[in-house]
């Protein structure tokens, strides 16, 4: 269920390092250079109150954060980013595009954690007033690849390790699975510029922006 809107929502999904924000980033210059009015958001973060919610989450120093308080504070990030930004320029006929929302909480806190995934999707609901993206492409590689490609120190949620990944990558496709209209899975293994034409050929067949 979504709110009614005059722009479009694309969302990326998939487990870190996976290439999902050099695409979030591509279809960005993409979309603007073809004369589409596009915006690009991150998860958690994108407003002043969700950048400091994202410093919490993923300090490395903040290690005795709880399950149940991480999710709290992705969803709380998520709610101002959707209020702020992300319904607003929708409404004015905008198309957002976001590197992660409401499928990187239930992959992660729900298939990695281990939180209870029906409530997660509540919770989500009450975060984004049932905001939904028209579509979502979940990149896909296998973790050990994910970490092979990694050229940066991890973050608190990253420490988790291969294990935790692999529950985020498992989860992820059977959201996939469950909900085939809306979640496309992206071959994470070609190059950038193949990737690219994929989910650019995806969004004109089914006329997503125009």
């Amino acid at each position: 269920m979504s709110i009614s809107r005059k722009g479009s929502f694309i969302t990326f999904e998939g487990i870190d390092g996976c290439g999902k924000s050099t695409q979030a980033k591509l279809l960005l210059e993409y979309l603007n250079s073809n004369g589409t009015n596009a915006i690009l958001v991150r998860e958690p973060g994108g407003t002043r109150i969700s950048e400091e919610i994202r410093q919490v989450l993923l300090n490395t120093d903040r290690r005795e954060l709880t399950h149940r308080t991480e999710a709290l504070l992705m969803t709380a990030s998520r709610a101002q980013l959707t209020d702020e930004i992300i319904i607003p320029n929708l409404e004015d006929g905008k198309t957002v595009i976001a590197d992660r929302y409401i499928d990187s909480t239930v992959a992660y806190q729900g298939g990695g954690r281990g939180i209870e995934i029906a409530w997660l999707h509540e919770l989500n609901q009450f975060a984004t007033d049932r905001l939904l993206p028209n579509i979502t492409f979940f990149v896909d590689i296998l973790p050990e690849e994910a970490s092979r490609r990694k050229d940066f120190e991890s973050d608190r949620i990253e420490e988790g390790g291969l294990d935790l990944q692999y529950r985020v990558r498992d989860t992820y496709l059977s959201l996939a699975e469950k909900e085939p209209n809306r979640i496309i899975v992206i071959d994470g293994y070609g190059s950038e510029a193949e990737i690219h034409q994929k989910i650019i050929e995806e969004i004109n067949r089914r006329n997503i922006v125009g």
